[in-house]
């Protein structure tokens, strides 16, 4: 179908939420790793998807990596871009390029347990510290601050008595990989409701 967005993933480890994106069928043209030798990047070439790395050793000044990486998804055509566990911050010379059009995945209910230092376990420790009785997951829009964007779609998980935060990350995740790609054919196909409301 030449109708399908075309979507770049970013990425910095193992790859489980891009594997959601990519077994839903999603049409990613192009993954991009913060990091050289991760297990995303091997899953992206098993999945034909060209892959590159953009690491903070090629490009110590933030700004120059951010803009080396917004060539190379403007050159794919890239219509969408999404963050599946990429640990860097993205600045204005990315964003600006790509304006409503960047999402994140953040394993907590969105506007708790958000901002600087809550990624990995430390949000699943956070979320157990504070006694919640529910966590889940959140797919939003990037913007300059620190999951602070508009949010898309949420999924809530509940907290048992005896969880820890691996037991806890561990459930978050499997609903990450069913809110993700869900996400993703939700602006889809609002993209598409949108191009032929134009067209008529």
């Amino acid at each position: 179908m030449t109708d399908r967005m075309k979507v770049g993933v970013l990425v910095s480890g193992s790859g489980t939420d891009l594997q959601s994106v990519i077994d839903a069928g999603i049409n990613v043209v192009r993954v991009i790793s913060s990091k050289e030798g991760v297990y995303a990047l091997e899953r992206a070439a098993k999945a034909g998807i060209p892959s590159s790395s953009v690491t903070a050793g090629d490009y110590p000044d933030i700004r120059e990596r951010m803009t080396a990486i917004a060539d190379i998804l403007e050159k794919d055509g890239v219509e969408l871009v999404v963050l599946a566990g990429y640990l860097s911050i993205l600045t204005k010379e990315l964003l600006d390029r790509f304006p409503g059009r960047v999402i994140n995945i953040h394993p907590a209910l969105l506007p708790k347990f958000g901002g600087k230092g809550f990624y990995g376990l430390n949000v699943h420790k956070a979320v157990l510290d504070a006694g919640e009785k529910e966590s889940g997951a959140t797919v939003h829009f990037v913007n300059e601050g620190v999951d602070e964007g508009e949010i898309i779609m949420q999924v809530k998980v509940p907290v048992m008595e005896d969880d820890t935060p691996e037991s806890l990350q561990a459930r978050v995740l499997e609903k990450e990989h069913e809110l993700l790609p869900a996400a993703i054919l939700k602006l889809e196909e609002e993209k598409l409701k949108e191009e032929r409301e134009q067209a008529k």
